[in-house]
């Protein structure tokens, strides 16, 4: 048989290829596998079901039963961030964080994974966002109070004035809208998860927000009062006032803030030409423009250009 003769240098090549070993098999010369770091890291993160919460936070867990929550995955790591499989051995709370302990925007990003369609579409960049706003302030998922939305309180406009007392002191007033009464609330009129609008109202604008109720005030009119077409808050306060429909000023004082210079008396009917007598102004009775003037925001008469039919 003929031998085969390798080179100098290809069998140094292959003696530095091969395990060198001292007195035991190569085998036995194989380090230890190290600890499965990865693998402990993700039985930590895993998800504790709702059967190993329950045992400690049964009135928590029971609240889902009445929920649309009810019908996602029963993972309580999907809200709740920490170790909460080391907290479910331990019970260590300081394990685990809920959203009234997180940032608002860890709190909120983990509800806008789920809530991010519809009328939150342009929660991001809202007044409540920049305010840093958490819907954890509004909303429970566990201990609600109200029958719709989840709300922390029994009305959305008790959840509104926990934090707009001005505008509930408003809404105290005679004339108000009927919130109070519970026949509309805050959200009736205002999309507290954002708007592409000024103060989060539900409409292009402040008139076509009105005009859904008050179609009547809509027109097209023949002749129209340039303040009402420009905005009904001119004249009018939404949230309430002391003065009749919810004006932001008695008449005449209302009317006179614009028209001072008209054949009527130029004065805020003051003494000299409302006094009994032959100076007493013809067009001062019960001080009232609107005696005269009926159709302030609008009319389609043909002989109404100055309001009055």
């Amino acid at each position: 048989m003929r031998r085969i003769m390798l080179p100098i240098y290809t069998l140094i090549v292959l003696s530095l290829a091969l395990p060198v070993s001292i007195g035991k098999p190569v085998e036995a010369q194989t380090s230890p596998a190290p600890p499965p770091a990865a693998a402990t890291t993700v039985a930590a993160a895993s998800p504790v079901d709702f059967a190993s919460c329950e045992n400690c936070h049964e009135k928590s867990v029971s609240g889902f039963a009445h929920t649309k929550h009810k019908n996602v995955p029963k993972n309580c790591a999907q809200c709740h961030s920490g170790d909460l499989a080391q907290h479910a051995e331990t019970a260590d709370p300081a394990l685990v964080k809920t959203p009234h302990e997180m940032t608002p925007k860890e709190a909120n990003g983990t509800c806008i994974s789920c809530h991010e369609n519809g009328q939150r579409s342009h929660w991001l960049g809202s007044i409540h966002d920049r305010r840093n706003v958490k819907c954890a302030d509004c909303h429970s998922v566990h201990d609600f109070k109200s029958t719709k939305g989840q709300l922390t309180k029994v009305r959305a406009a008790e959840t509104c004035f926990s934090c707009h007392p001005a505008i509930r002191a408003q809404g105290l007033r005679a004339s108000h809208h009927p919130v109070r009464e519970g026949k509309m609330d805050c959200g009736s009129c205002h999309n507290p998860h954002g708007s592409p609008t000024p103060k989060l109202i539900r409409a292009n604008s402040v008139n076509e927000l009105c005009y859904t109720c008050h179609t009547e005030k809509r027109g097209p009119f023949l002749w129209e009062h340039a303040p009402v077409r420009e905005s009904c808050m001119n004249c009018h306060n939404a949230h309430g006032s002391n003065h009749d429909k919810l004006l932001v000023a008695k008449q005449p004082y209302l009317c006179q803030r614009c028209h001072l210079n008209t054949r009527h008396p130029g004065t805020l009917y003051d003494l000299r030409n409302t006094v009994p007598g032959a100076n007493a102004s013809n067009r001062s009775v019960e001080h009232g423009c609107r005696n005269c003037h009926q159709n302030v925001h609008g009319t389609n008469h043909p002989s109404g250009p100055y309001l009055g039919r």
